[in-house]
Parts: C-alpha cells; sequence; structure tokens
C-alpha cells in the first residue's frame, strides 16, 4: 500500500478504525479535536457507531458500558479531559474490560493552554485512579508510529482486559507525514461478539449462566484475591510490554532520555553536538508503563550525563533516576507553558550541564 500524507489527529482516527473499532465516545477539546470531527463521518461508513458525548466524564462512561458490552471502543481527549476520565479507566480497569484510550496532550495546569505538553506524565504513567491498578502506557515519536501503535493497542487490551493509552503531544496531533495504514480488520457483528468475547454482556443465550460486569467486592479476601489477580496480568504486562529504542548511546558522553516530540528534538541536538566535537546518544521511551530500564543498561562508562529532556517541569525524571540508579548524574533540560525548544537551545543546555559535571 502505497503512503498518504496525513494529518496527525486525522491517521490516529482512521488507525482505530482499521485495527475494527466499532465504539467511539468523545468530546471536542483542542489539540485533538479532528480525531472526533473524522470519526463522526467515517466511522460510520465502517459499519461502527459514533457518538459525541456532552462531556469527558459521560464518554469515559459510555466506553465501559460499550465495552463491557464486547464492543471494540476508542476514545480520545486532551490532558484537562484526560483528568475528568480518571475515575472511569479506575473502574475499567477493575471491571477487566478492554478499551484504547488516547490523550493528545497540552500544556497545563488546569485548563492550561492548548500548546503541546508532555505534563501529563504522572497522570498517564500513575493515574488519579483509586486502588491498585496499572494501565500500559505508549508514546509515539511520529505519525507512522502512532498508527502502528494505536493498530496494535486493542489487541493489547483485549489480551489483558485493561485499558491501553496511547500518549500523543500536540504536536503529533497537529503535524502532517506521510504514513501507510495497516490493512483494515472487519467490524465483529453480535453473534461474533457473543461467541469471542467472553467478558461481553450477551444475555444467557450464549452463556452458561449470565455475565456480570462489576467492580464492588465488599468481602476482603474476594477484594484482595481480585487486585493479586490483576497484579498477576501486570507484571506479565511489564514483561511483555517494554519498549525503547537506542540511538547511538554506546560511546556517548551525553545520553539524553526523551519520548514523542522532544525525541526527535534530541536527535537533532546529538547531530550538532557532534559537529562541535562532543558524542551524544537518546534512549526514547516508547512504553512509559511499563519503564524501559534495561535500556539504560547499554550506557557505558564514557557517558558523563544522562539528561531527561521534557516538556514539563520534569516528571519522567523520577522514572530515569530509578533507573540510572546511581551510575551516572542526572540532568533535566525542560520547558513548559506549550513552549518547544529548538534543538539548538538543547544543545546549548546540554553543554552547560556536561560542564557542570566535569
Amino acid at each position: 500500500m502505497s503512503k498518504v500524507l496525513m494529518m496527525g489527529n486525522e491517521a490516529f482516527a482512521e488507525a482505530a478504525i482499521r485495527a475494527g473499532c466499532n465504539c467511539y465516545f468523545g468530546y471536542p477539546i483542542t489539540p485533538q479535536n479532528e480525531v472526533p470531527e473524522y470519526m463522526s463521518h467515517e466511522l460510520h461508513k465502517a459499519g461502527g457507531s459514533f457518538i459525541q458525548a456532552e462531556s469527558e466524564l459521560a464518554a469515559v462512561n459510555m466506553a465501559y458500558g460499550a465495552a463491557a458490552a464486547g464492543g471494540r471502543v476508542f476514545i480520545s481527549t486532551s490532558s484537562p479531559g484526560f483528568a475528568l476520565m480518571q475515575e472511569g479507566l479506575g473502574f475499567i480497569c477493575s471491571c477487566e474490560v478492554p478499551i484504547v484510550a488516547m490523550n493528545v496532550s497540552r500544556g497545563g495546569p488546569g485548563v492550561g493552554g492548548i500548546q503541546p505538553g508532555q505534563a501529563d506524565y504522572f497522570q498517564v504513567t500513575r493515574g488519579g485512579y483509586n486502588g491498585d491498578v496499572k494501565i500500559p502506557v505508549f508514546a509515539p515519536a511520529n505519525i507512522q508510529e502512532s498508527v502502528d501503535l494505536i493498530y496494535e493497542a486493542f489487541d493489547i487490551a483485549e489480551k489483558y482486559r485493561n485499558p491501553v493509552v496511547i500518549f500523543a503531544d500536540g504536536m503529533l496531533g497537529q503535524m502532517m507525514e506521510p504514513v501507510e495504514f495497516p490493512p483494515a480488520k472487519p467490524i465483529k457483528g453480535s453473534d461474533e461478539i457473543s461467541k469471542d468475547v467472553p467478558w461481553a454482556i450477551t444475555g444467557t443465550d450464549h452463556h452458561e449462566g449470565r455475565n456480570v460486569v462489576f467492580s464492588l467486592r465488599l468481602q476482603p479476601d474476594v477484594l484482595e484475591n481480585h487486585v493479586l489477580h490483576m497484579f498477576e496480568k501486570y507484571a506479565e504486562a511489564e514483561k511483555e510490554l517494554v519498549r525503547y529504542k537506542n540511538i547511538n548511546v554506546e560511546d556517548a558522553e551525553i545520553v539524553f532520555v526523551a519520548f514523542g516530540t522532544m525525541a526527535r528534538i534530541c536527535v537533532e541536538a546529538c547531530e550538532l553536538l557532534e559537529e562541535k566535537g562532543v558524542k551524544a546518544g537518546v534512549i526514547r521511551p516508547i512504553s512509559l508503563w511499563p519503564f524501559p530500564n534495561a535500556a539504560f543498561d547499554a550506557i557505558t562508562d564514557k557517558t558523563k550525563i544522562v539528561i531527561s529532556t521534557e516538556l514539563s517541569m520534569g516528571q519522567m525524571i523520577e522514572d530515569v533516576r530509578t533507573a540510572v540508579a546511581g551510575r551516572w548524574p542526572v540532568s533535566l533540560i525542560s520547558r513548559t507553558g506549550g513552549i518547544v525548544p529548538t534543538s539548538i537551545e538543547v544543545m546549548e543546555r546540554a553543554l552547560k550541564a556536561l560542564e557542570e559535571v566535569k
């Protein structure tokens, strides 16, 4: 299949449709408005259903209900909208039904601004839901990778019967790049859902007894056993879902750690540093949870400093410090408020940080 030039948000939506999504619930919020717009006129052509909810609270709970009925469900929003979805996502984890949720993030806190941001890192990797739950989170760095991750995320969600989050900063949502789409999967009909989706609420005609989706477990031992069962799944996910890309790390004096748009800027900063005689590399986490601690084992004694580079005041840096485990000094290069640094700025600040540790 040939590549097509497409806006990120529209490509995200098309990838979900190609993955067999049959239900989308959303609410317009910049910078992901093109996702629900695209879904509104394209999803029904594939046999799916689009509903614009009255709020993000409504959207996530509609998604919860559709997933419980066996739907392949996609929701999308941006930072403050994702904050409103936290309770619903926690319920969905507890009830063990799969959905794919996308956060095309903007600057915060609060309503913040409409420019790109990465300060939702804690929100997507730790979450604001109550209790012991975890959600796999993937952070693409280009539109093609976004498409591939969204397409796969539905299968991951169904395997673990858990939400999966795609975390793309607003820059990716608004830019245009050539992309090649995978083949479209057919949308399952009600008979196929009854046969192939064991958790679906389909009535007694299709199951021995009946399926009940619930979160309330009043007996402490029953609740504990349920949580232990969930953490068996999470332990498997921590082994199977770790993803990262290392770029020229082995002989680097400076190692940047960055995801999404910032990773692209850091790669260019490495080229500028090399022109000045300083070797630099990049660790790009693709899975933010589980975080790729193993990627840091590729760093050698040639490295003088590890720099977490973020569109926030420093959130991923906590995971970076854990992964580094005291082996190298860790510094931070960050911008916030929706400001995206240039590769020249990153290079200059990295040289200053290197000088300070020498």
